[in-house]
């Protein structure tokens, strides 16, 4: 018997992962443009003291991750307008916060910056297309993927208190571990927004859809970045 697929679905679902897409890449710009601002600007010196890193600092990467679970939670009760601009602010952010390692990257070699740039790239690109293309089931990776962000987190907060626990293999093996996780994330939330797709109703929770997706995206992106670029600095 032949099958007949919905051409005003396929659109549909384009129009929805091209919007995803737009805005998870315009966060990653701002994150970019938000990093080399603070590198030029005096704002770059409000991130160090004499002793290491400042109390302004900490602010932004403990409020950066409070802001982006508030925002996951409230997701289906924001406009979207109003969630894409906590999405931009999130970025920018991401950005301040990212400036330390960015600076130590280029202290050693700029180049580590572009080469974990692609890399990342390259990983998400294939895994997204892996999460949209494959017919198994990967909800069965959701645990998993939770504790393991959980404990990456742990061992963030930690490593503040104890910097030598992610030196040496240790701190390797933490950030293979997070390439994996945020890796597997992409593939995960990939199949996650393509299915999710079917089940919301109207235009606006499309678009909140959108923005909640680009986030999750954005969020995985930028740690498998992180944790390559810290490989290739781990000196």
């Amino acid at each position: 018997m032949a099958t007949h697929t919905n051409p005003m679905r396929i659109d549909g679902m384009s129009l929805y992962l091209k919007r995803v897409f737009a805005l998870m890449f315009g966060a990653v710009g701002l994150t970019a443009i938000a990093s080399f601002v603070t590198m030029a600007t005096p704002l770059f010196g409000l991130l160090f003291t004499p002793t290491g890193l400042s109390a302004f600092y900490y602010i932004l990467l403990f409020g950066g991750l409070a802001l982006s679970i508030w925002a996951q939670v409230r997701a289906f009760h924001l406009k979207p307008v109003t969630g894409g601009l906590l999405l931009a602010l999130y970025a920018v952010m991401m950005g301040i916060v990212m400036t330390p390692l960015l600076l130590i990257a280029v202290t050693n070699n700029p180049w580590t910056i572009l080469f974990a740039f692609i890399i990342a790239a390259v990983m998400f690109g294939c895994m997204a297309l892996f999460g949209y293309k494959t017919v198994r089931d990967l909800s069965f990776l959701r645990i998993f993927l939770f504790m393991g962000m959980i404990g990456l987190i742990l061992v963030g907060i930690f490593s503040f208190i104890w910097p030598a626990l992610v030196g040496g293999t240790f701190g390797t093996i933490v950030c293979l571990i997070g390439v994996l996780v945020f890796a597997l994330f992409t593939a995960y939330d990939m199949q996650t927004l393509k299915g999710a797709y079917n089940y919301v109703g109207d235009d606006t929770q499309k678009n909140q859809l959108a923005v909640l997706g680009a986030l999750h995206l954005y969020i995985s992106f930028i740690a498998m970045f992180q944790y390559i670029l810290s490989l290739f600095n781990r000196n």
